[in-house]
């Protein structure tokens, strides 16, 4: 599986952005998916993650009721609906598949290619 995630920038605290996740490679609507973050200096953590079907979510506590975190499988995409960011959520954003097929809570085991959120003062 590729996944390739893009959407990050600079955001003033407060603000909003939406990240996106591209998967090509395999059944991407088989899959349950996730974000995860590394910010400088410190180990990547979980975000957020989703079923394959899009049904159930869950969030790090550092992140729910500000994150949303949904997908579309006719276009092989996961989003992150980032709200009310503060400048302790900037970091390098990934996503990620899950290692299984109909998995659930997700057993993550790829990662593409991050995307950089900087979250301003």
């Amino acid at each position: 599986v590729q996944l390739q995630a893009f959407g990050g920038g600079l955001v003033q605290a407060g603000g909003s952005l939406r990240l996106s996740c591209a998967a090509s490679g395999r059944t991407f609507s088989s899959y349950a998916m996730g974000w995860f973050r590394q910010a400088p200096g410190k180990e990547r953590e979980f975000a957020a993650a989703i079923s394959w079907s899009g049904d159930s979510t869950y969030y790090a506590d550092s992140v729910k009721g500000r994150f949303t975190i949904s997908r579309d499988n006719a276009k092989n995409t996961v989003y992150l609906q980032m709200n009310s960011l503060k400048p302790e959520d900037t970091a390098v954003y990934y996503c990620a598949a899950d290692s299984a097929r109909f998995n659930w809570p997700a057993d993550f085991g790829s990662w593409g290619q991050g995307t950089l959120v900087t979250v301003s003062s």
